[in-house]
């Protein structure tokens, strides 16, 4: 039996802590605004984050962004609005001019929060039996609370994304928290135990070290944990970090999950040929037509 979503939340230690907005600085763009956000969040401190939205008024769908590693400690929210080197372009500005709203933060040990080293943050959770990506998780739950409490956000058209730790991020916390209507990511979805198999493992950041997890559950139980909500994966075949042997596994897995629930065409799996670990203009637009459909339906 794959494991519940009850038994996945205990081994993350997922217990959304509270999160308050203490300020916001409000800049209007050409087609869009900017909000700088701080939050206060319980066990944290403050947190940075970025919002784009439209400029008009009304209740927009909304996606919860998370940001990218990228071995660069010191970007974290900030990519919402500037990118990376392996995006097409800022997916801020791009969502807003599209009507979305949409909000990333700095995960622990990135943007103003990397003052503390990943790898001293990834030991100390794992000596108290805790994980780094669980606290990522946890904070994420947070920022969407906020997300879907806001006046110009539509509570029931809610998506969450990313690319390489932001991957990760949206699709385990859709797998947590039911309040993700559609989840799409890109570039971070293989089975661990065939990249251990590989010798590939160690690709990937200290930050997603779970202990014995291996032993509960797998990348394709944990993805299929999103069934029947709509998914959307992307991956190059030559990315080092989602091997094609490792995503065959996990398909694997998370597709039998998905026609059990009787949702088959809600996983949508695209691998680019010839490409490594980064975003494409198919993968772009296959984001684009994805939530145009799940969270901005005809009649709405």
């Amino acid at each position: 039996m794959p494991i519940s979503r009850a038994r996945l939340a205990v081994l993350l230690a997922f217990r959304e802590p509270a999160i308050g907005l203490r300020s916001a600085e409000v800049v209007a763009r050409d087609g869009y605004v900017v909000e700088r956000l701080a939050f206060d969040i319980a066990g944290a401190g403050v947190v940075r984050g970025f919002l784009t939205r439209p400029r008009s008024g009304g209740a927009y769908p909304a996606v919860l962004y998370g940001h990218s590693h990228g071995d660069r400690h010191d970007i974290g929210a900030s990519e919402l609005l500037d990118g990376r080197s392996y995006l097409q372009r800022p997916f801020g500005p791009w969502l807003a001019r599209e009507g979305y709203v949409t909000l990333c933060i700095d995960m622990p040990t990135f943007g103003d929060r990397h003052d503390v080293r990943e790898s001293a943050a990834a030991k100390a959770h794992l000596w108290y039996g805790t994980s780094l990506i669980g606290q990522m998780l946890c904070e994420q739950a947070a920022a969407l609370s906020y997300l879907m409490s806001r006046d110009d956000v539509d509570e029931t058209r809610v998506g969450a994304f990313g690319i390489s730790l932001g991957s990760t991020l949206a699709y385990w916390h859709a797998a947590l928290d039911t309040r993700i209507r559609a989840v799409a990511h890109l570039c971070c979805y293989a089975d661990y135990a065939t990249l251990v198999d590989l010798g590939a493992h160690d690709n990937h950041g200290i930050y997603l070290l779970v202990a014995g997890l291996l032993r509960h559950t797998s990348t394709g139980e944990i993805a299929g944990l999103v069934a029947p909500r709509p998914q959307l994966i992307c991956l190059g075949d030559e990315d080092e970090l989602t091997p094609p042997p490792s995503v065959e596994r996990a398909l694997a897995v998370t597709r039998p999950m998905y026609d059990a629930a009787g949702a088959s065409g809600a996983l949508e799996v695209f691998v680019q040929p010839g490409t490594g670990h980064r975003e494409t203009p198919e993968m772009r637009a296959l984001v684009g037509a994805f939530f145009a459909r799940e969270l901005r339906p005809a009649a709405a």
